[in-house]
Protein backbone atom coordinates (compact mmCIF):
# COMPACT_ATOMS: atom_id res chain seq x y z
CA UNK A 1 0.00 0.00 0.00
CA UNK A 2 1.57 3.21 -0.80
CA UNK A 3 1.53 6.72 1.28
CA UNK A 4 -1.34 7.63 -0.93
CA UNK A 5 -3.74 5.02 -0.34
CA UNK A 6 -3.08 5.21 3.23
CA UNK A 7 -4.01 8.32 3.49
CA UNK A 8 -7.30 7.94 1.46
CA UNK A 9 -8.10 4.21 3.72
CA UNK A 10 -10.71 4.37 6.49
CA UNK A 11 -7.67 3.23 9.00
CA UNK A 12 -6.32 6.59 8.56
CA UNK A 13 -9.61 7.86 8.64
CA UNK A 14 -9.84 6.00 11.82
CA UNK A 15 -6.75 7.25 13.33
CA UNK A 16 -7.22 10.75 12.14
CA UNK A 17 -10.02 10.85 14.74
CA UNK A 18 -8.71 9.07 17.56
CA UNK A 19 -5.84 11.62 17.14
CA UNK A 20 -7.74 14.66 17.40
CA UNK A 21 -9.76 13.54 20.08
CA UNK A 22 -6.97 12.55 22.33
CA UNK A 23 -5.59 16.17 21.64
CA UNK A 24 -8.85 17.63 22.57
CA UNK A 25 -8.74 15.41 25.84
CA UNK A 26 -5.42 16.62 26.59
CA UNK A 27 -6.47 19.73 26.18
CA UNK A 28 -9.29 19.51 28.35
CA UNK A 29 -7.66 17.78 31.43
CA UNK A 30 -4.95 20.89 31.35
CA UNK A 31 -7.88 23.18 31.87
CA UNK A 32 -9.94 21.31 34.34
CA UNK A 33 -7.19 20.77 36.06
CA UNK A 34 -4.85 23.95 36.43
CA UNK A 35 -7.30 25.95 39.04
CA UNK A 36 -6.21 22.80 41.82
CA UNK A 37 -2.53 23.13 40.21
CA UNK A 38 -2.42 26.30 40.62
CA UNK A 39 -3.78 26.46 43.94
CA UNK A 40 -1.97 23.56 45.24
CA UNK A 41 1.66 25.21 44.27
CA UNK A 42 0.61 28.38 46.15
CA UNK A 43 -0.23 27.20 48.95
CA UNK A 44 2.73 25.13 48.45
CA UNK A 45 4.62 28.09 47.73
CA UNK A 46 6.32 26.22 44.33
CA UNK A 47 7.14 27.74 41.28
CA UNK A 48 6.76 25.77 38.04
CA UNK A 49 8.00 26.37 34.39
CA UNK A 50 5.26 26.08 31.56
CA UNK A 51 6.19 22.91 30.96
CA UNK A 52 6.20 21.36 34.84
CA UNK A 53 2.95 23.05 35.65
CA UNK A 54 1.77 21.54 32.67
CA UNK A 55 3.13 17.70 33.13
CA UNK A 56 1.80 18.28 36.75
CA UNK A 57 -2.01 19.05 35.82
CA UNK A 58 -1.65 15.97 33.71
CA UNK A 59 -0.52 13.46 36.52
CA UNK A 60 -2.42 14.27 39.43
CA UNK A 61 -3.57 11.59 41.99
CA UNK A 62 -7.07 12.86 41.79
CA UNK A 63 -7.80 15.34 38.91
CA UNK A 64 -11.16 16.34 37.59
CA UNK A 65 -10.29 15.47 34.36
CA UNK A 66 -7.60 12.33 34.22
CA UNK A 67 -5.66 12.39 31.28
CA UNK A 68 -5.29 9.72 28.17
CA UNK A 69 -1.81 8.05 29.81
CA UNK A 70 -3.44 8.15 33.46
CA UNK A 71 -6.88 6.15 32.55
CA UNK A 72 -4.56 3.95 29.92
CA UNK A 73 -2.20 2.97 33.12
CA UNK A 74 -5.08 2.31 35.22
CA UNK A 75 -6.73 -0.33 32.71
CA UNK A 76 -3.59 -1.69 32.19
CA UNK A 77 -2.83 -1.89 36.05
CA UNK A 78 -6.70 -3.60 35.85
CA UNK A 79 -6.83 -5.91 33.52
CA UNK A 80 -3.27 -7.42 32.36
CA UNK A 81 -1.30 -6.55 35.95
CA UNK A 82 -4.27 -8.68 38.37
CA UNK A 83 -5.81 -11.98 38.45
CA UNK A 84 -9.60 -12.25 36.30
CA UNK A 85 -10.68 -13.81 40.29
CA UNK A 86 -9.27 -10.52 42.10
CA UNK A 87 -12.05 -8.07 42.60
CA UNK A 88 -9.79 -5.05 41.40
CA UNK A 89 -9.36 -6.60 38.22
CA UNK A 90 -11.67 -4.91 35.63
CA UNK A 91 -12.11 -8.15 33.55
CA UNK A 92 -13.89 -9.75 36.46
CA UNK A 93 -16.36 -7.02 36.85
CA UNK A 94 -16.80 -7.03 33.03
CA UNK A 95 -17.74 -10.76 33.49
CA UNK A 96 -20.53 -9.90 35.97
CA UNK A 97 -21.77 -7.14 33.77
CA UNK A 98 -21.71 -9.02 30.91
CA UNK A 99 -23.87 -12.45 32.49
CA UNK A 100 -26.59 -9.57 33.29
CA UNK A 101 -26.12 -8.07 29.67
CA UNK A 102 -26.33 -10.97 27.89
CA UNK A 103 -29.42 -12.78 29.90
CA UNK A 104 -31.29 -9.47 29.87
CA UNK A 105 -30.25 -9.39 25.96
CA UNK A 106 -31.60 -12.95 25.19
CA UNK A 107 -34.89 -12.42 26.80
CA UNK A 108 -35.50 -9.08 24.85
CA UNK A 109 -34.25 -10.22 21.91
CA UNK A 110 -37.19 -13.52 22.32
CA UNK A 111 -40.08 -10.92 23.24
CA UNK A 112 -39.10 -8.60 20.86
CA UNK A 113 -39.73 -11.06 18.23
CA UNK A 114 -42.60 -12.87 19.61
CA UNK A 115 -44.46 -9.38 20.17
CA UNK A 116 -43.74 -8.45 16.64
CA UNK A 117 -44.80 -11.69 15.41
CA UNK A 118 -47.80 -11.19 17.13
CA UNK A 119 -48.56 -7.63 16.09
CA UNK A 120 -48.32 -8.70 12.09
CA UNK A 121 -50.51 -11.57 12.58
CA UNK A 122 -53.23 -9.73 14.71
CA UNK A 123 -54.46 -6.37 13.58
CA UNK A 124 -55.66 -5.24 16.90
CA UNK A 125 -52.63 -5.71 19.01
CA UNK A 126 -50.84 -2.97 16.28
CA UNK A 127 -53.88 -0.26 17.67
CA UNK A 128 -53.66 -1.74 21.29
CA UNK A 129 -50.29 -2.95 22.05
CA UNK A 130 -48.10 -0.93 19.56
CA UNK A 131 -48.83 2.67 21.76
CA UNK A 132 -47.95 1.20 25.09
CA UNK A 133 -44.61 -0.40 23.78
CA UNK A 134 -43.73 3.11 22.45
CA UNK A 135 -44.56 4.90 25.25
CA UNK A 136 -42.84 2.36 27.85
CA UNK A 137 -39.82 4.17 26.43
CA UNK A 138 -40.41 7.02 27.71
CA UNK A 139 -40.08 6.57 31.26
CA UNK A 140 -36.30 6.98 32.14
CA UNK A 141 -34.47 4.29 32.87
CA UNK A 142 -33.34 5.79 36.45
CA UNK A 143 -36.39 6.16 37.54
CA UNK A 144 -37.73 1.92 36.48
CA UNK A 145 -34.52 0.50 38.01
CA UNK A 146 -35.09 0.82 41.67
CA UNK A 147 -38.29 0.17 41.60
CA UNK A 148 -37.73 -3.08 39.54
CA UNK A 149 -34.90 -3.90 42.54
CA UNK A 150 -36.71 -3.26 45.10
CA UNK A 151 -40.27 -5.44 43.62
CA UNK A 152 -37.97 -8.24 43.06
CA UNK A 153 -35.91 -8.40 45.94
CA UNK A 154 -39.37 -8.32 48.06
CA UNK A 155 -40.62 -11.30 46.34
CA UNK A 156 -36.90 -13.06 46.93
CA UNK A 157 -35.73 -12.38 43.75
CA UNK A 158 -32.19 -10.80 43.65
CA UNK A 159 -28.83 -11.36 42.02
CA UNK A 160 -28.51 -11.67 38.37
CA UNK A 161 -32.14 -11.19 37.78
CA UNK A 162 -33.07 -7.51 38.75
CA UNK A 163 -30.17 -6.63 36.51
CA UNK A 164 -31.10 -9.00 33.62
CA UNK A 165 -34.84 -7.15 33.86
CA UNK A 166 -33.54 -3.72 33.22
CA UNK A 167 -31.77 -5.19 30.59
CA UNK A 168 -34.35 -6.53 28.90
CA UNK A 169 -36.55 -3.84 29.51
CA UNK A 170 -34.14 -1.79 27.25
CA UNK A 171 -33.39 -4.06 24.90
CA UNK A 172 -36.76 -5.65 23.23
CA UNK A 173 -38.19 -2.08 22.16
CA UNK A 174 -35.75 -2.02 19.22
CA UNK A 175 -35.89 -5.33 18.51
CA UNK A 176 -39.69 -5.29 18.52
CA UNK A 177 -40.00 -2.14 15.72
CA UNK A 178 -37.19 -3.80 14.02
CA UNK A 179 -39.26 -6.93 13.51
CA UNK A 180 -42.25 -5.44 12.79
CA UNK A 181 -41.07 -3.85 10.18
CA UNK A 182 -38.99 -6.43 8.59
CA UNK A 183 -42.03 -8.87 8.71
CA UNK A 184 -43.81 -6.17 6.35
CA UNK A 185 -40.86 -6.04 4.35
CA UNK A 186 -42.28 -8.33 1.83
CA UNK A 187 -43.38 -7.13 -1.58
CA UNK A 188 -47.56 -7.20 -1.96
CA UNK A 189 -46.60 -9.25 -4.93
CA UNK A 190 -44.99 -11.61 -3.15
CA UNK A 191 -48.02 -12.07 -0.31
CA UNK A 192 -50.55 -12.33 -2.98
CA UNK A 193 -48.06 -15.65 -4.62
CA UNK A 194 -48.16 -16.85 -1.39
CA UNK A 195 -51.89 -16.55 -1.23
CA UNK A 196 -52.42 -18.36 -4.83
CA UNK A 197 -50.25 -21.21 -3.49
CA UNK A 198 -52.93 -21.57 -0.61
CA UNK A 199 -49.68 -21.07 1.51
CA UNK A 200 -51.24 -20.51 5.20
CA UNK A 201 -50.19 -18.15 7.92
CA UNK A 202 -47.43 -19.96 9.24
CA UNK A 203 -46.40 -21.08 6.05
CA UNK A 204 -46.41 -17.59 4.42
CA UNK A 205 -44.41 -16.23 7.75
CA UNK A 206 -41.99 -19.10 7.92
CA UNK A 207 -41.13 -18.90 4.04
CA UNK A 208 -41.35 -14.90 3.25
CA UNK A 209 -41.39 -12.72 6.16
CA UNK A 210 -39.50 -14.17 8.51
CA UNK A 211 -36.34 -14.29 6.03
CA UNK A 212 -37.30 -10.98 4.79
CA UNK A 213 -36.62 -10.05 8.24
CA UNK A 214 -33.47 -11.09 9.12
CA UNK A 215 -31.67 -7.97 8.13
CA UNK A 216 -33.84 -5.51 10.11
CA UNK A 217 -33.40 -7.99 12.96
CA UNK A 218 -29.78 -7.66 13.29
CA UNK A 219 -29.94 -4.23 13.28
CA UNK A 220 -31.83 -4.31 15.73
CA UNK A 221 -29.77 -6.53 18.02
CA UNK A 222 -26.68 -4.46 17.33
CA UNK A 223 -28.87 -1.58 19.08
CA UNK A 224 -30.36 -3.83 21.66
CA UNK A 225 -27.15 -5.40 22.86
CA UNK A 226 -26.05 -2.10 23.77
CA UNK A 227 -28.94 -1.16 25.31
CA UNK A 228 -28.60 -4.13 27.36
CA UNK A 229 -25.32 -3.04 28.17
CA UNK A 230 -26.29 0.12 29.48
CA UNK A 231 -29.51 -1.56 31.34
CA UNK A 232 -26.79 -3.76 33.16
CA UNK A 233 -24.81 -1.02 34.43
CA UNK A 234 -27.81 1.18 35.40
CA UNK A 235 -28.90 -1.75 37.05
CA UNK A 236 -25.97 -2.42 39.47
CA UNK A 237 -26.10 1.49 40.71
CA UNK A 238 -29.19 1.64 43.05
CA UNK A 239 -28.48 -1.83 44.03
CA UNK A 240 -25.13 -0.81 45.72
CA UNK A 241 -23.40 -3.75 44.51
CA UNK A 242 -20.05 -4.96 45.02
CA UNK A 243 -19.20 -6.04 41.79
CA UNK A 244 -19.66 -5.08 38.17
CA UNK A 245 -18.54 -2.08 35.83
CA UNK A 246 -21.72 -0.22 37.90
CA UNK A 247 -20.09 -1.43 41.22
CA UNK A 248 -16.82 0.56 39.87
CA UNK A 249 -18.70 3.55 38.75
CA UNK A 250 -20.25 3.74 42.24
CA UNK A 251 -16.72 3.25 44.25
CA UNK A 252 -15.12 5.84 42.04
CA UNK A 253 -17.30 7.98 42.84
CA UNK A 254 -17.95 8.17 46.21
CA UNK A 255 -14.25 7.88 47.15
CA UNK A 256 -13.20 10.35 44.06
CA UNK A 257 -11.25 8.12 42.22
CA UNK A 258 -12.12 9.46 38.76
CA UNK A 259 -9.32 7.56 36.81
CA UNK A 260 -11.31 4.25 38.04
CA UNK A 261 -14.59 6.03 37.01
CA UNK A 262 -12.78 6.52 33.71
CA UNK A 263 -11.43 2.92 33.29
CA UNK A 264 -14.61 1.46 33.72
CA UNK A 265 -16.66 3.92 31.17
CA UNK A 266 -13.51 2.95 28.53
CA UNK A 267 -14.25 -0.64 29.46
CA UNK A 268 -17.96 -0.78 29.21
CA UNK A 269 -16.96 1.25 25.69
CA UNK A 270 -14.58 -1.29 24.48
CA UNK A 271 -17.01 -4.28 25.85
CA UNK A 272 -20.27 -2.70 23.80
CA UNK A 273 -18.38 -2.14 20.74
CA UNK A 274 -16.92 -5.81 20.96
CA UNK A 275 -20.41 -7.20 21.25
CA UNK A 276 -22.00 -5.14 18.71
CA UNK A 277 -19.03 -6.34 16.29
CA UNK A 278 -20.11 -10.16 17.40
CA UNK A 279 -23.64 -9.33 16.47
CA UNK A 280 -22.33 -7.90 13.04
CA UNK A 281 -20.04 -10.77 12.36
CA UNK A 282 -23.38 -13.10 13.14
CA UNK A 283 -25.55 -11.02 10.89
CA UNK A 284 -22.73 -11.97 7.68
CA UNK A 285 -22.58 -15.17 8.68
CA UNK A 286 -26.58 -16.08 8.82
CA UNK A 287 -27.49 -13.54 5.62
CA UNK A 288 -24.32 -15.37 4.10
CA UNK A 289 -25.67 -18.77 4.79
CA UNK A 290 -29.18 -17.51 3.76
CA UNK A 291 -27.55 -16.66 0.77
CA UNK A 292 -28.47 -12.91 0.93
CA UNK A 293 -24.80 -11.46 0.46
CA UNK A 294 -21.81 -13.23 -1.80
Amino acid sequence: MTTSDFLHSKTAAVLTVVLVLLCIWYAGAVALNTPFQRDQDVRDKVERSTGDFVTATLNQKRPVLPAPHQVAVEIWQTTVEKKVTSKRSLVYHAGITLSSTMLGFLIGTVLGIVLAAAIIHVESLERSLMPWIITSQTIPILAIAPMVIVVLNAIGVSGLIPKAMISTYLSFFPVTVGVVKGLRSPDPMQLDLMRTYSASSFQTFWKLRWPSSIPFLFTSMKIAIAASLVGAIVGELPTGAVAGLGARLLAGSYYGQTVQIWSALLSAAFLAAMLVTIVGFADKAVRRRMGMVQ
